[in-house]
């Protein structure tokens, strides 16, 4: 501990950062990415860039094309609707095992299309953004949640060390040496986007409650699996019996949809699910969509699949209203294009936020390391650039890979979406790997790397569909267009950062100014801010 709170706070503030950074930018990252998901997935699919049409899905038709694809014996099945963002209509059915298998189909022409052969934006991205696909003992969950509460701690950390947070609002120095530059923007993307960046961590840690903070439920309703699946169904609803064996019949999905309907007042569904499928205790679940609203709310409607009859109606009590309000500020689910495009660019500045806070640390105390023979710099930078420099290479990789390999690749035990989920790990390896032997240089080198990758990716897109990115526009395909119109940014940031980053190393302007810590430099008078200075430097990291 220093001698007062403010200086106690500056080594918390750095180690909490050098230790979960990298874990943290992954989060970030495809956090931002899957906010267009829907997007995404219509860019890596394209069969499933179909029209919307002139009327609504049919649940009866639909059914007729799908349910003779479900096994006797399942558990569930569910479809999907199409909506403006997802135009294709996604059929599954559960095995007892727990095993799930999907399905496409154009809710227009109602025949399947042909399997898409990738995991996607949703399939792959959204997993790692929550759990890293570390699924044993919910370890991913466990890392995320913990930098979740890491960046709580940043950000109340960096408020208490900054003294001057109005100023640094305005200040930001982009021609001064790589350091001074970085810390500016550091401080601005930090105090700017403050309330943004801790409600989406708040959020993030009230999603998964029950892992968590699983005391919540075990204290009510005690630690037996039974009777977690009684919390389950009190708090988010569900209704369905044991099977009988007796067979059961389907009355008419579309007449069950105009009384959910009816009962939400014009509120449209947003997917259908059979309980029980076949059996003579078979429900079938309406939920309502959340795209009008910030809330996901919970309200579902059963009725009895025989007759067509309503046996329950739930919604959320206001404990889990509460909950589901921070799910709908984290998620953003909400068909509302200006306000994902804010959360957006929230998201890109908190991946800004996490890179500059590296690179400050890293330029500010490489030749101090150098001079007492430290190798914390060296074992940072490999982190720092493998886990983001390296982690958007891969997602590009995750990309081309898509655009390049043949519509039925595969290996003996490896289909085609796993040989793009091997393009994107083993490039993220290698970015880590290059990172390690070549240091200082690997930030531009995969700086460019990424700009080169994001222009292949664009055109692989336009010569493997015939689709660029005018033809997209003029045909009003633009959520395609929106990803070939991001993959161009991107490929222009990343050429400028490279660019910037050689400038700035070689000038070595105001590098004596910037060896401090997080509030070490030079003040926005001109004087000097001793209160927080050389925050970090009693560490040998």
């Amino acid at each position: 501990m220093e001698t007062t709170f403010r200086k106690s706070m500056a080594p918390l503030h750095t180690w909490a950062g050098m230790l979960l950074g990298a874990v943290l930018f992954a989060v970030l990252w495809t956090g931002t990415l899957i906010l267009f998901r829907g997007e995404i997935d219509q860019w890596m699919m394209p069969q499933t860039r179909l029209a919307a049409g002139p009327a609504p899905l049919s649940l009866d038709r639909a059914a007729r094309l799908v349910l003779p694809l479900v096994p006797a014996g399942a558990t569930q099945w569910r479809i999907d609707l199409p909506t403006a963002r997802t135009p294709v209509a996604v059929f599954s059915y559960r095995l007892p095992d727990g095993e799930e298998h999907t399905r496409l189909f154009d809710p227009v022409r109602y025949r399947l299309l042909p399997q898409p052969g990738t995991d996607g934006a949703s399939g792959f991205l959204v997993p790692l953004h929550y759990s890293l696909h570390l699924a044993w003992a919910d370890t991913g969950k466990w890392l995320v949640g913990l930098a979740g509460m890491a960046m709580l701690v940043l950000l109340v950390s960096g408020v208490v060390i900054h003294a001057r947070l109005v100023a640094q609002l305005f200040t930001f120095r982009p021609r001064k040496g790589l350091p001074r530059s970085a810390l500016d923007l550091h401080n601005l993307s930090g105090v700017l986007l403050l309330p943004f960046h801790f409600m989406l961590a708040l959020s993030g840690l009230a999603i998964f409650i029950t892992v968590f903070f699983p005391q919540a439920h075990v204290a009510t309703y005690g630690a037996k699996p039974k009777a977690k699946s009684a919390f389950m169904a009190e708090a988010y609803g569900r209704h369905a019996g044991r099977k009988t064996g007796e067979p059961g019949t389907l009355a008419s999905l579309d007449a069950m949809r105009r009384e959910a309907e009816r009962l939400w007042g014009g509120e449209q569904p947003y997917f259908v699910r059979a309980w029980q499928p076949g059996d003579a205790v078979g429900v079938i679940e309406f939920r309502r969509s959340y795209a009008r609203e910030v809330t996901m709310n919970l309200d579902q409607l059963y009725f009895d699949a025989a007759t067509g009859r309503l046996v329950r109606r739930f919604e959320a009590g206001p404990v889990m209203t509460a909950q589901r309000v921070l799910s709908g500020v984290h998620f953003a689910r909400f068909d509302h294009g200006m306000l994902r495009a804010l959360y957006f660019a929230g998201g890109l500045g908190g991946c800004v936020l996490v890179a500059t806070g590296f690179l400050f640390w890293l330029e500010s105390r490489r030749k101090r390391h150098a001079r007492h023979g430290l190798g914390g710099v060296r074992l940072v930078e490999m982190l720092a650039v493998g886990g983001m420099t390296g982690l958007v290479l891969a997602t590009l990789a995750y990309l081309v890979a898509n655009r390049l390999l043949p519509a039925d690749a595969g290996l003996p035990e490896w289909d085609r979406a796993a040989l793009e989920r091997a393009a994107f790990y083993a490039t993220w390896s290698i970015a880590f790997l290059h990172a390690w032997l070549r240091r200082t240089a690997a930030w531009r080198e995969q700086l460019l790397g990424i700009a080169a990758l994001a222009l292949v990716a664009m055109l692989l897109n336009w010569l493997t569909t015939g689709e660029h990115l005018l033809h997209t526009l003029a045909n009003g395909r633009y959520a395609v267009a929106g990803v070939d119109l991001a993959l161009l940014a991107f490929a222009g940031a990343a050429w400028h950062a490279a660019r910037r980053i050689g400038a700035g190393r070689g000038s070595g302007t105001d590098r004596s100014k910037s060896t401090g810590g997080s509030d070490g430099a030079t003040g926005t008078n001109g004087t000097r801010d001793t209160s927080g200075a050389r925050a970090g430097e009693g560490t040998s990291a």
